[in-house]
């Protein structure tokens, strides 16, 4: 199978990545409040799934204030549908999407060791998933495809 990126495809990090995530946000009708702002660049600065819970610690410990895990929750369900970031299902974690804007489906490779968590393009896996799904009936299928075991570092 190919493994491939869309084109246009580039990863981004720091001010760049918070930039077009903003952007991204805005073109979508959401706005990017300071709120908002403060969690995408809590998200951002993991290289490792983080829960809701973990970024409303965080956050709180900044602020010197509470901030309520449901708060964070709903905004990351606004980052998940904007594509802003991506939910690993298998750990109730987010991951943040570090090309904002660029739509397709990822295979995650998630350590379980370690904890460490990338992605990988294959359009020919999600599309045959998708496919799959399409042909059972359902609509607006988006694959969600986990792959766990140990990465390089851990094996």
């Amino acid at each position: 199978m190919s493994e491939t990126h869309a084109p246009g495809h580039r990863e981004l990090a720091g001010e760049a990545l918070s930039d077009a995530a903003k952007a991204s946000l805005e073109s979508s009708g959401e706005r990017w409040t300071g709120m908002r702002a403060e969690v995408f660049e809590e998200l951002a600065s993991h290289d490792r799934p983080v829960s809701a819970y973990d970024i409303a610690d965080n956050l709180s410990r900044k602020r010197g204030s509470r901030v309520a895990p449901n708060s964070v929750y709903r905004i990351l369900d606004i980052f998940v549908n904007g594509n802003l970031a991506n939910r690993i299902e298998s750990a109730n974690a987010f991951l943040v999407n570090t090309h904002p804007g660029c739509r397709h489906d990822c295979v995650f490779l998630i350590c379980d060791d370690c904890g460490t968590a990338s992605h990988f393009d294959n359009d020919e896996l999600t599309g045959a998933l998708r496919r799959a799904g399409q042909a059972k009936g359902f609509s607006d299928v988006r694959p969600v495809v986990e792959l766990r075991g140990l990465c390089s570092d851990c094996a």
